[in-house]
């Protein structure tokens, strides 16, 4: 069942895809934007349409499953599976050019899909079982000096948050080799899994932004933790080599 969970993961993130790529190659790049919870929270035309694609197929392949999206809201579901989605995860990136975003879908605690469809990778997960791309197994770090680790990180929209994870940064790039900072916490945890960066944290993330990346991380062999929210920071995630994660936590944590 899991796998067919997966071929539907697949299948939809696909369908986001195929409209996203689109409206990214067209000149002038996406339009009709909105703002959501800042002026710095973007979503365009381009999310909407992705995420309408996500929930037909979903509607189609697993209608009695719960849904959650970034666009959408949730959807109430009878078969106690439910669906985590982020059609258009970077939006920022992808008004802007820059290739680095990505398609989220997950089945909670069953399998999952980050694609990237620029760089035409496709990350698989099932829970427990496998973390693969293009059929090969991911390998991630076994890094165990964080004084030599590449750590990446995001940050949340508002302003304030923003000024307390200065901080927080300050504090960690001395400790570590660099920080790298790219935009969709989904592909950042991806690229964690697959062993690009040693560890990755972030605060203010959605369960739909990191419910696909966590589940690669951790079908990877990396240690998923919980940042829980304290003094003005909302909660967050951390994915680290077992090795590093308590010295990281303590940092970011």
């Amino acid at each position: 069942m899991t796998e067919d969970l997966l071929t539907v993961a697949v299948e939809a993130a696909r369908a986001a895809a195929a409209i996203l790529v689109d409206r990214y190659e067209q000149t002038g790049g996406p339009s009709d934007l909105q703002t959501k919870s800042t002026p710095t929270d973007l979503v365009s035309a381009a999310d909407l349409e992705a995420e309408r694609a996500i929930r037909d197929v979903l509607a189609r392949r697993r209608p009695e499953d719960a849904i959650l999206g970034e666009e959408g809201g949730g959807a109430a579901g009878t078969s106690g599976l439910r669906w985590l989605v982020d059609p258009l995860d970077g939006t920022v990136n992808y008004l802007f050019g820059v290739p680095q975003w990505c398609v989220s879908v997950a089945c909670e605690g069953r399998a999952a899909v980050v694609l990237d469809p620029i760089r035409k990778e496709c990350f698989e997960a099932v829970a427990g079982v496998s973390a693969t791309l293009g059929g090969a197994p991911l390998r991630p770090s076994t890094r165990d000096d964080l004084s030599t680790a590449l750590v990446a990180t995001g940050f949340a929209y508002d302003a304030a948050v923003r000024a307390r994870q200065a901080e927080i940064v300050g504090a960690v790039l001395p400790r570590v080799a660099d920080i790298r900072r790219m935009g969709s916490a989904a592909l950042d945890l991806a690229w964690t899994a697959a062993g690009r960066y040693d560890a990755f944290y972030e605060r203010g993330v959605s369960a739909w932004d990191i419910a696909a990346g966590t589940m690669l991380c951790a079908a990877a062999g990396l240690e998923v933790r919980t940042l829980e929210a304290r003094d003005g920071l909302p909660a967050g995630v951390i994915a680290a080599p077992v090795a590093l994660a308590d010295e990281l936590l303590a940092l970011v944590g």
